[in-house]
Parts: structure tokens; C-alpha cells; sequence
């Protein structure tokens, strides 16, 4: 069992510097390609193709690879994703758009495939009804701590060192080699029953309403999400004229706030009142879109993504997860 609970520990080690990598370059990855010429309409249709392309991989990898070869998978996926950062802050200030459209595009791919795998990873080890909370705060709350160091160091001199998009890059590259060390230290040792093709992934979403549904609830919850916030750093620097210290301080402050509901939606929400937080969540946000698009007023819009990311981490410690037999 000690053993058990140290593996679980070593996971969620490994989560929390990969959210770390991902909170200080994700937050700025959208405007260092600004800084490389890039359009927001370039930006936009960048991080579609790569999201659209993370679920056919997401998909593939779900019903191909085993449990007992999902740490191989995984690791694989971050020495990918290292080699690709890698490849990005070379490309930084260059002309080469065809290199850096791909290289974005495997680094979304990657960083989505990772994100999704740790929690099937993770019940190899031990299966309770916390691992999935506990997976969830790690990955925020230290997201939230690679976007405050990314607040703290932007625009900063270090040792003769301007510290920009790019360093931030590699910073994040940094945690992320951490993160690499601390998956190859990692056994999983267990036993995987025998998997029969009936028992696909498609066939299991069919043959369960409650799990069709909530797919199809989850799919279009996240296009809607991603069609309004998806460029949060560009709204909040162009349209709001933040600067880029402002504009992640504010993202950090608002991501804190969020883990904190979270916390307390885990702690005091039921299922028995689940309809309350669907409600709270899609129903004011609804309202508060139309209100904003009717009115096209700055401080409407601000107060609108402001209340939609606030409440999407309670929903999710809520809603998500594995759905049981």
C-alpha cells in the first residue's frame, strides 16, 4: 500500500511540473506568436487544427494503447513535446511559418494527449473516489503557479537577461525536462485483464445513454468554451488594451479565485443539486454572453469571461470523471 500511495505521489509530482510548464508558456504561447507576425485569425485557426487533430489522437490512443503500455505512451508524448519547445525557440523571430504552424500544432496536440492521460494513468496505481479531485488541483493549482512565475519574470532583466515569450519558453522547457525524470522513476506494476474488441471505445459510448450524453454535453460545452475564451490572452491584450503583466495577473488572480469555488463545489456540492451548478454555469453564462454582445460594452464583456472562468472549475470537479458501473 506504501508503495501504491509513493507511485500515486510520484504522479502527481510529475503533473504538478508539467502544469507548471504549462501554465507559464501556455499563458504567453498565443502572444509570442503574435510577436512572430502572426494574425489573430492565423492564431485562431493554429490552435483549431491543433485541438481538432488532439481528439481523432486522444481517440486513437484510447482505443489502441493498453494500460500496461500507457506510462511508455506517456513519456514518449513529453520527449516529444520537449524536443518540439525546443524546435519552437529556435524558430522564434524566423520566417519559417510553415515550420512554427507545425510545431504549435504538436505542441497543442502533445500537451492535450498528456493532460487526458494522466488520470487513466494514475487509477493503475490506486482507484478511489479523490484520485480524480486530487488530479484536478494539482493541475490547476500549479498551472496557476507557472503563470504567477510567468506574471513575476516578463519583461524582467535577470542577469543581464531579458526575460520574454521566448525565455519563457524555455523556462517551461526546464520544468518539463523535470517532469520527464520524475515519469521515468515511475513503476507501474500491475495486472491488465484481457481487453476484447467488442469492449471498443466506440461501441461502449453507444451501448450507454448516460455516457453518450454526457460526451455530447461535454463536447459542446468545450467548443463553446473555446469559441469564447479560446484567445484569452489576445481579448484581454488587444481588445481590453491590458498589458501582458496586467492581463496574467488578472488570469491568475481569476484561476486562484476558481480553485477556491472549486474547492468549496467539491466540498458542499451534490449530485442530488446537480442541476443548480449545470444551471449556474451554462444558464448566467449564457445570459451574460447576450448581454455583452447586445450591449458591446468593455466592463459587460470583462464581467462575462470573468463569471465563465471562475465557475468552470467547480462544474468540472463536479461533473467530471469516470462514470461507475
Amino acid at each position: 500500500m506504501k508503495k501504491k500511495m509513493k507511485d500515486e505521489n510520484k504522479i502527481l509530482m510529475m503533473l504538478a511540473f508539467f502544469s507548471v510548464s504549462i501554465g507559464l508558456w501556455g499563458n504567453f504561447r498565443q502572444l509570442w506568436l503574435q510577436d512572430n507576425q502572426f494574425s489573430v485569425t492565423q492564431i485562431s485557426n493554429i490552435i483549431s487544427i491543433g485541438t481538432f487533430i488532439s481528439i481523432v489522437g486522444i481517440a486513437l490512443i484510447g482505443k489502441y494503447v493498453t494500460l500496461n503500455k500507457l506510462k511508455n505512451t506517456v513519456t514518449f508524448v513529453l520527449i516529444i513535446k520537449f524536443i518540439n519547445m525546443l524546435a519552437l525557440y529556435y524558430l522564434n523571430g524566423t520566417s519559417k511559418i510553415e515550420l512554427i504552424n507545425l510545431t504549435i500544432v504538436i505542441d497543442i496536440i502533445m500537451e492535450y494527449i498528456m493532460i487526458t492521460s494522466i488520470y487513466p494513468l494514475i487509477t493503475t496505481i490506486v482507484k478511489n473516489n479523490t484520485i480524480y479531485s486530487k488530479r484536478k488541483l494539482t493541475e490547476y493549482l500549479f498551472r496557476d503557479i507557472g503563470i504567477l512565475l510567468g506574471g513575476i519574470f516578463i519583461g524582467k532583466s535577470m542577469a543581464g537577461i531579458l526575460i520574454n515569450y521566448n525565455t519563457c519558453l524555455i523556462i517551461s522547457n526546464i520544468f518539463l525536462v523535470i517532469s520527464i525524470i520524475t515519469m521515468m522513476n515511475i513503476k507501474i506494476n500491475h495486472s491488465e485483464e484481457k481487453q476484447k474488441k467488442k469492449d471498443s471505445m466506440f461501441k461502449y459510448l453507444l451501448k450507454s445513454k448516460i455516457v453518450l450524453w454526457y460526451v455530447l454535453d461535454v463536447f459542446v460545452g468545450t467548443m463553446a468554451m473555446s469559441t469564447a475564451l479560446g484567445l484569452k490572452m489576445l481579448t484581454l491584450t488587444n481588445y481590453f488594451a491590458f498589458s501582458d503583466n496586467i492581463a496574467t495577473n488578472y488570469l491568475l488572480l481569476v484561476g486562484l479565485l476558481a480553485d477556491a469555488i472549486g474547492i468549496l463545489a467539491l466540498k458542499y456540492v451534490t449530485p442530488k443539486n446537480d442541476y443548480i451548478t449545470i444551471t449556474i454555469k451554462f444558464g448566467i453564462r449564457f445570459i451574460g454572453y447576450i448581454i455583452a454582445f447586445i450591449s458591446n460594452n468593455l466592463i459587460i464583456t470583462l464581467i462575462a469571461i470573468t463569471w465563465s472562468l471562475l465557475i468552470s472549475t467547480a462544474y468540472e470537479n463536479i461533473c467530471d470523471g469516470v462514470c461507475g458501473k
